[in-house]
């Protein structure tokens, strides 16, 4: 990847909550995703793009349902399905700040990150898939999507490709 355009693009991150962080997940521990999340979010902030953190919401809404890390001032989209699309701001917000290009981390890969990214795939977004700020909860249901899937619907790098493409 060459270049990821602060100006037209937004980091978007999925349910990184403190139990869902603490899954036994693969093939990065969710420690390891919100370290590599948090990088892009910095490279994110200093470029002037903005940041989503796309949260869940269960009716339940057990102990651990809150942020594994501070979001400051990102803008925070809740949702109640599995993708962060469907009964939410997200299109409209990013739509509002010009966003043409959306870079994607979380947890985990199979579920909500692959939900919202081939919503924004649908919604006209170009997409970027950020494959070691995200993990599975099976090696093969990350490795499918990293190698199948994702590449399909737009572009896979690493967290040290994104960050040196926006800067």
């Amino acid at each position: 990847m060459s270049k990821i355009d602060p100006a037209t693009s937004a980091l978007v991150l999925i349910d990184l909550q403190e139990r869902i962080v603490a899954l036994p997940t693969t093939p990065y521990r969710g420690e390891e995703v919100v370290a590599n999340a948090l990088r892009l979010r910095e490279a994110f902030h200093e470029a002037g793009a903005p940041v989503v953190i796309v949260k869940v919401s269960r009716p339940d809404n057990p102990p651990g349902s809150e942020l594994a890390f501070d979001a400051g001032d990102d803008k925070i989209v809740t949702k109640y399905t599995i993708g962060g699309f469907a009964g939410t701001d997200l299109d409209e917000f990013l739509r509002g700040a010009g966003v043409r290009t959306v870079v994607f981390g979380g947890i985990a890969t199979e579920f909500g990150v692959e939900s919202t990214l081939r919503a924004a795939s649908d919604h006209g977004y170009d997409t970027v898939a950020v494959s070691d700020a995200m993990t599975a909860l099976s090696d093969i249901s990350h490795e499918n999507a990293i190698t199948k899937i994702f590449p399909r619907l737009g572009t896979v790098v690493t967290t040290d490709e994104a960050v040196a493409a926006l800067a």
